[in-house]
């Protein structure tokens, strides 16, 4: 973080708390992108842990590490049908997330 004000400036590294939200969509970014992205900090949380399980379930690799993921990415039409039907669980953000992507997929699927 870098803070410039009059003749100082503040210069140093803070770490927040994880987030959901941002949790979620890093998930799905690092797993739609073209090769690995790592997350730090991330939610572990039922509702994250079943956005990573629908992943895995189209053919993602997903590694966990405490708070960290590794997302090795398939691309924007890299997802493979799953066997069965993804179970989203009660996460509402994870139903209405993969909505949106699952529309442009070549294949149907069941959430």
């Amino acid at each position: 973080m870098i803070i410039n004000g009059g003749k100082r400036k503040l210069l140093g590294e803070i770490t927040v708390p994880g987030d959901k939200s941002i949790s979620h969509r890093s998930i799905i970014l690092g797993a739609l992108s073209n090769g690995t992205t790592m997350v730090e900090n991330i939610l572990v949380a039922e509702d994250t842990k079943r956005t990573i399980n629908c992943f895995r379930d189209m053919g993602v690799n997903i590694d966990e590490e405490g708070d960290r993921i590794i997302v090795e990415g398939v691309g924007l039409q890299g997802l493979d049908k799953p066997k069965g039907m993804l179970d989203c669980g009660n996460s509402g953000t994870t139903m209405r997330l993969l909505s949106g992507i699952l529309i442009g997929q070549s294949f149907a699927t069941t959430l």
